[in-house]
């Protein structure tokens, strides 16, 4: 992807649609980061995402990582770039200066992370978890531990990681075995295996600092039992550890980045947070993944659409209708249509990304207690949504892009086919698309009978909604309130529509988003140029004939299979 692409459409959506600086100069921290200051970091950003990770892309994914004997050789480049990465500040733009960071707003870390995804998936991957562990570490570590780790973590100096998982467990964390045995100096012994850890062992970083969950010797069974521990590879006296990688997943996709079975053998590691209460520092890290792999839902698409759309401007094939001549691809409407509605979830898509960044801010830094609370549900309720509508979409996008290729998509040399491929874990990853639904509903929205989803819809900014978006909004919150009732007396009814559900709102949301930008256009007689009227009407178009449709069906599964639990409840009464 080049990311110079994009700089105009984000800084539009960032400045006219948004009114990002005016936002965030409202909050003490950024009072002193205008719009010049914003556009400056953005435009050098594009220009290292540009020269430094993009021509890395297919390299990274032929050469691949070479496991040896314990250690894992990333492909050729990989290091120097993230050398060059770190020592340039970038991975600390929204870090606290106390920390080593640049103090600046979130939604310019997440354009930042946008571009590296779209621009070289599997290379991002390192730099990924980064904010996540210094948000963990910031708020739950003792300050022995942060004047150790923090400032090294906050500027990207070490890297880290997240080890949940293991063999037997997968995602059902209560099942964790690793165990954390406390010594008389402070410390624990960490001893377990976990998989799937991404940037697990690698030679971008001299040190690598796990935040692994494992069980004290006395801890309940189950969820409530965990803790969290800090275990670095490599100690302060400069001795290793005892972390030792068994080996790296050959994987379908993101070949650039080492995907790690784990093993800690009386690992030196030191507790994170309150005994017994490590999924509630973890959950710190996972929630700032979730909103990182929606953005990179974002870049990827954006990456196939820029493929996609540069093939069809030179591409000749067939007659179009109405034309004499060979037609550019482009000029096909079915082409038309796969790009169209591709952008049209690119622009809505980027629109809530910024925004919910716009709110993290908010939460932390907000004097109003209401606009606090106000981004905290925000936050809350739209991060799974993004996580997995994005992804969704970034891999059936990237494919539907693949297509306008016809049979050259199939091959290696237009890079095409590795997005679709690198772009597929995203809806697995940090909690699986079908768990992120299933924690829209179930744990958030239905927690309260859905009342913190119908002030967010009756509160969203900007003007009136139309009559017909109107409607969409009651109808979601009258299914709310239907399901919430329904769901007493047949409990399993969430899990079966979940997915269903956070489709809907992805669509209602998506549908305001897709007001701001219109509201920021301006009036056809104050319009300067067809071409400005001509970039976003075809992607509002393409969401208002291709997209938006889909809520009706959303919402005729979700009515049919809570009339189907109403039916059978007074049948279950009688036969008990």
């Amino acid at each position: 992807m080049q990311a110079r692409q994009t700089l105009a459409d984000i800084q539009h959506l960032l400045t006219t649609v948004l009114k990002a600086p005016t936002r965030w100069q409202g909050l003490a921290p950024f009072a002193d980061t205008d719009g010049d200051l914003a556009a400056q970091v953005l435009d050098e950003a594009a220009k290292f995402v540009d020269s430094a990770i993009a021509p890395l892309q297919r390299s990274g994914d032929e050469e691949g990582c070479r496991f040896d004997s314990g250690q894992v050789h990333t492909p050729a480049g990989f290091r120097d770039a993230y050398q060059a990465f770190w020592q340039a500040g970038w991975p600390s733009l929204s870090c606290a200066p106390d920390d080593g960071g640049q103090g600046l707003p979130a939604v310019l870390e997440c354009v930042l992370f946008e571009w590296l995804a779209g621009a070289n998936h599997g290379w991002t991957m390192a730099p990924g978890l980064l904010h996540g562990a210094y948000e963990c570490i910031k708020h739950h570590a003792s300050d022995e531990l942060k004047a150790q780790y923090l400032e090294k973590v906050a500027t990207g100096e070490w890297l880290a990681t997240m080890c949940l998982t293991e063999a037997h467990a997968g995602s059902d964390l209560g099942m964790v075995r690793t165990r954390g045995v406390p010594q008389p100096d402070g410390s624990a012994r960490v001893n377990g295996s976990k998989i799937f850890i991404s940037g697990g062992e690698h030679d971008l970083t001299d040190n690598i600092v796990h935040l692994v969950l494992a069980r004290l010797p006395d801890a309940p069974a189950g969820p409530k039992g965990l803790s969290l521990f800090l275990v670095p590879k490599v100690l302060q006296d400069g001795t290793r550890n005892a972390v030792v990688c068994e080996r790296i997943e050959e994987k379908m996709g993101l070949h650039g980045s080492p995907t790690c079975v784990m093993r800690f053998d009386d690992a030196t590691g030191w507790l994170v947070g309150e005994p017994n209460k490590g999924l509630n520092a973890m959950f710190v890290m996972m929630n700032a993944a979730r909103l990182h792999v929606g953005l990179q839902g974002i870049g990827l698409l954006e990456a196939a659409w820029q493929k996609a759309s540069a093939y069809a401007a030179e591409r000749r094939q067939m007659r179009a209708p109405g034309a004499k001549d060979t037609s550019l691809i482009q000029d096909h409407p079915a082409i038309r249509r796969i790009l169209h509605t591709q952008r049209a979830w690119i622009d809505g898509g980027r629109v809530l990304a910024y925004h919910t960044a716009l709110q993290l801010d908010g939460a932390k830094h907000s004097t109003d207690a209401g606009e606090r609370a106000a981004a905290q549900r925000w936050c809350a309720l739209v991060t799974p949504v993004l996580k997995a509508a994005l992804t969704d979409q970034a891999f059936h996008g990237a494919s539907a892009c693949l297509q306008v290729f016809g049979g050259h998509g199939y091959v290696r040399e237009w890079g095409i086919e590795q997005i679709v491929r690198d772009a597929r874990v995203a809806m697995i990853y940090e909690g699986t698309n079908e768990i992120q639904a299933i924690d829209l509903l179930v744990r958030k929205v239905l927690a309260d009978g859905g009342q913190g989803l119908a002030t967010l819809l009756t509160t969203l900014p900007g003007a009136a909604p139309s009559a017909a978006a109107s409607a969409r909004r009651h109808a979601l919150v009258e299914i709310t309130q239907t399901l919430a009732i329904a769901a007493q007396s047949d409990p399993e009814l969430p899990y079966w529509v979940a997915d269903d559900y956070l489709r809907a709102v992805a669509l209602v949301l998506l549908e305001w988003a897709w007001a701001q930008i219109g509201a920021a256009r301006p009036h056809r007689a104050e319009q300067q140029s067809t071409a400005a009227t001509d970039r976003w009407t075809p992607p509002a178009q393409a969401f208002a004939q291709w997209v938006l449709p889909e809520f009706d069906l959303r919402t005729t599964i979700l009515r049919q299979r809570i009339a189907q639990a109403f039916e059978f409840r007074p049948q279950e009464a009688t036969s008990a």
